[in-house]
């Protein structure tokens, strides 16, 4: 069919315009059109009106969280001193869908919800590979990423339940500037506890989050009892997202009205990322294309999550063969080297003992730029599906990052952040790998943040620092 198309744009390049009309049907010449843009767009009409929930098709049932003191099993009542009842609920559903509210769906629009799916087309040029790269831009939200869409459902739901303050952790800076910009929408106060070695790499990360009206300390931080401690043990801690974790669960469990939100990790707020890979997967559905490598960076797992997961489920229900590749820093293997087994997802052992690949809940990570990739644990459905060999985990140098970062800038014009130009590293090595054996493989990756408040840290790589 493709044959005898390329026949009639060539006799339609000879005028013969009546022939060549009869030959083929106007919704081949609009799915090849399509094909050839550089963006797929969708109107807001198509903005999901679900979350989809990747427990539901899982090959075995996620391992439970588990009470620290008795090794069994909690209940829904062990989280409701951090979580309003709805996000426990949905932590703990099997439902394979889930229905998005349109108080959510309103916000969304904010975001600039659906976000377009992007063909690389000058980085393919320059890379001189037969392969297609597209990337989903979640760069093009307020606060720069991927993180909103679920700062404003836990903000939403919180909201409803009546709480009045939410405490958070923040590695880089993008999911507090997220979860800032919620709380101020829906009328909640924001407190955000930011790793260390990023609250003094990344300062003008804390302006944004106080724009939008939250308070930020430098974690470890004089305002907890577990912060204090680590101070007097070491007054230039560089911080960690366990030990930021742990100061704002020790400030939510204070205060009946303040309740506790976490970025990434949990299944819920991969199940509210998983708008990103809803539309993905309408996006290439409305060009014909299934693509052979889907991949995104991990820290916690939420931006990999919210792409793949809904196309995994695909996968994992035999309609197509897509890879799935997640990316992480070499200093901080939690996937290529860390354990599978329970521990603690922060480090002063408050939170239940989730099932994960880890390198342990006292892991102080380098001070690498990518603060969103330097977290100890991934994901327990992340986990999971790396368990099962559904998920290949690669890790990659900071250096050759930062470079796949600076050949994305210079030729598709958007300065990656350092955490998403992991992923553009796995997409670019993928890309030449095609070119070498000559094959036309598609190649789709998260583009989950813009780097243009991590700006240091690309001055410091062209220096060579």
């Amino acid at each position: 069919m493709l044959k005898e198309l390329l026949w009639c744009i060539i006799i339609y390049s000879n005028g013969q315009k009546v022939e060549i009309c009869s030959l083929i049907s106007p919704f081949l010449i609009y799915q090849v059109k399509a094909m050839m843009k550089p963006r797929v767009e969708l109107t807001q009409d198509d903005l999901p009106k679900r979350w989809y929930n990747i427990a539901a098709d899982l090959k075995e049932p996620l391992p439970p969280p588990l009470n620290p003191a008795t090794k069994e099993p909690i209940g829904p009542e062990a989280l409701a001193a951090i979580f309003p009842m709805e996000l426990i609920k949905q932590e703990m559903s099997t439902d394979r869908y889930i229905d998005i509210p349109e108080e959510i769906r309103e916000a969304y629009y904010l975001l600039g919800r659906p976000s377009p799916l992007q063909r690389a087309v000058h980085l393919e040029k320059r890379l001189k590979t037969p392969a297609k790269i597209y990337f989903k831009r979640e760069d093009l939200s307020p606060p720069g990423s991927h993180k909103p869409n679920t700062a404003f459902a836990q903000a939403y739901y919180n909201m409803k339940e009546g709480v009045e303050q939410l405490t958070t952790e923040t590695g880089a800076g993008q999911w507090g500037s997220a979860l800032s910009l919620a709380t101020n929408y829906f009328g909640l106060k924001c407190k955000v506890y930011m790793v260390g070695i990023s609250y003094r790499q990344k300062p003008y990360r804390k302006f944004v989050m106080n724009v939008y009206g939250a308070d930020v300390v430098s974690s470890p931080s004089n305002e907890t009892e577990f912060g204090r401690k680590l101070l007097q043990e070491d007054p230039d801690h560089p911080g960690s997202l366990g030990i930021a974790i742990s100061e704002a669960m020790e400030v939510a469990l204070r205060d009946e009205k303040t309740k506790y939100s976490l970025g990434s990790v949990l299944n819920h707020v991969m199940l509210h990322q998983t708008v990103i890979g809803m539309e993905t997967k309408m996006q290439f559905e409305k060009i014909d294309v299934v693509p052979d490598y889907m991949i995104g960076c991990v820290g916690g797992g939420s931006n990999f999550a919210g792409f793949a997961y809904p196309m995994i489920g695909e996968r994992l229900n035999g309609r197509i063969n897509t890879e799935f590749i997640a990316t992480e820093p070499r200093v901080v293997p939690t996937m290529t080297t860390g354990k599978y087994e329970y521990d603690f997802g922060d480090t002063a052992e408050m939170t239940p003992l989730l099932k994960m690949y880890t390198l342990g809940h006292k892991f102080i990570p380098p001070p690498i730029h990518a603060g969103g990739l330097r977290y100890h644990g991934s994901a327990p459905t992340l986990s999971a599906l790396i368990s099962t060999g559904d998920i290949r985990p690669l890790a990659y140098e900071q250096k050759d990052c930062f470079d796949a970062g600076v050949m994305f800038a210079r030729t598709e014009g958007i300065i990656p952040a350092p955490e998403t130009t992991h992923a553009i590293k796995a997409a670019i090595d993928l890309a030449l790998e095609a070119k070498k054996m000559n094959e036309e493989k598609v190649i789709a990756f998260n583009f989950s943040g813009h780097g243009l408040l991590d700006l240091s840290g690309y001055a410091k790589h062209l220096g060579k620092e």
